[in-house]
């Protein structure tokens, strides 16, 4: 497999939780100076991309006896959260990476481990094409798996494959002839693979979450990891999925309030930012700023509160460990969903007309938490939280909790 990364020893190794955060708060400084610029013009971020992947940020999950740090989730959570309050896109292409690092280390063989993990670890990234168009549920796969000699064949197309573009390997749900799902980890330059930039979503407009296409390409056994007996015993790759998209949304609530604030603080007239500092005394302006920031630190505990709880799944996957982390994280997620779109919309407020303006790029951060938080209905996990709590009902075992 070919990549348009630099060789091996150009992606740095990242041995620490302590490190990983460093790096992770370098990066985000660096990302967020042209975020709003890459929005408005929908400029993809290659270049941006190129140095997360040879930062090593994208092996920091590899556990320590695969050569990776093997970072806790809390670490993990808060580097994505990092780089999503930097630029929301961005912290939303390597959900993915992750994911599949994760159904690796639940469903994969030691050889697979030990050579996808070295992928991950020399700086490829892997993207996804697991959602489909047009099937009857939300959770239903059409997508082929058929064999050919010593491989396979995949036949069938994606959409919002969220990262694909940039991808090096295309991690693929795919559905064998007796109906059972498989992770196919597929290269991105495979024959007859097609990835289709057409997302046109008017918030995460740079994730690339557009079509992959699958004509009869052909994929070794190797790379063909079981997927569905992921969610037929307790695991933790739902929670640490959700973990992940609850981190992005906490990320662009922290940016919508770090940029009212700023706003706010600097407007010596609606339309005129004097560059100084000044202060507040409106009351309706601090009761907002105090509902608001109340809100957004709750978010971020209970994100800490999830990550940690994840960690002890992933030490011990029962039904009851696994269970408290998908609750714990459903909590994050519900409000982080509230807090992102909640702040958002108080920016508009506050800043009324001048934050529609293209040249602020003040309503990114609205329209990102609008489109990323309809990724799974927040109405569901409310109900799985209160029949956890009211029925000692365990949480379905599904990606989405």
């Amino acid at each position: 497999m070919t990549s348009n990364l630099a060789p091996r020893d150009s992606a740095a190794i990242i041995d620490s939780d302590h490190e990983a955060l460093r790096v992770a708060h370098e990066l985000a400084a660096h990302f967020k100076r042209d975020s709003a610029v890459r929005d408005r013009e929908r400029r993809l971020p290659h270049a941006e991309l190129l140095l997360f992947s040879r930062s090593g940020l994208g092996g920091i999950s590899v556990p320590k006896s695969f050569g990776g740090a093997g970072v806790s989730n809390v670490t993990l959570a808060n580097v994505i959260r990092l780089i999503s309050e930097a630029d929301g896109s961005l912290g939303q292409i390597p959900q993915n990476h992750f994911y599949a690092l994760e159904v690796l280390r639940v469903n994969g063989d030691p050889e697979q481990q030990t050579r996808l993990y070295a992928e991950a670890l020399a700086g490829y990234r892997f993207g996804n094409a697991l959602a489909e168009l047009g099937t009857k549920t939300a959770h239903d796969r059409t997508t082929r798996l058929t064999r050919d000699g010593d491989g396979f064949r995949i036949n069938g197309r994606k959409f919002y494959s969220t990262g694909a573009l940039y991808a090096q390997r295309i991690p693929t749900s795919v559905v064998d002839e007796n109906g059972i799902q498989h992770l196919a980890f597929v290269p991105a330059e495979s024959q007859g693979l097609t990835v289709i930039d057409d997302w046109s979503g008017f918030g995460q407009r740079t994730t690339g979450s557009g079509s992959v296409v699958f004509e009869d390409v052909f994929v070794s056994a190797r790379d063909v990891i079981p997927f569905q007996s992921a969610f037929e015993r307790p695991t933790p790759v739902g929670p640490l999925a959700q973990i992940l998209h609850a981190a992005i949304d906490t990320g662009i609530a922290r940016a919508a309030f770090e940029d009212a604030l700023h706003f706010v603080r600097t407007r010596t007239r609606p339309w005129i930012d004097s560059g100084i500092e000044k202060a507040v005394d409106d009351p309706l302006t601090l009761h907002s700023f105090g509902k608001l920031g109340i809100r957004l630190y709750a978010a971020e505990a209970l994100l800490e509160r999830a990550g940690e709880l994840l960690d002890l799944a992933q030490a011990d996957s029962t039904a009851d460990t696994v269970a408290a982390a998908s609750i714990a994280v459903a909590e994050a997620r519900a409000i982080s969903t509230e807090i992102s779109l909640a702040a958002g919309s108080t920016l508009f407020e506050l800043a009324g007309s001048q934050a529609t303006l293209a040249e602020h790029g003040l309503d990114r951060h609205w329209r990102n938490a609008r489109v990323h938080t309809l990724h799974d209905p927040v109405r569901w996990k409310y109900h799985a939280i209160g029949n956890y709590y009211l029925n000692d009902e365990s949480p379905p075992l599904r990606g989405t909790l």
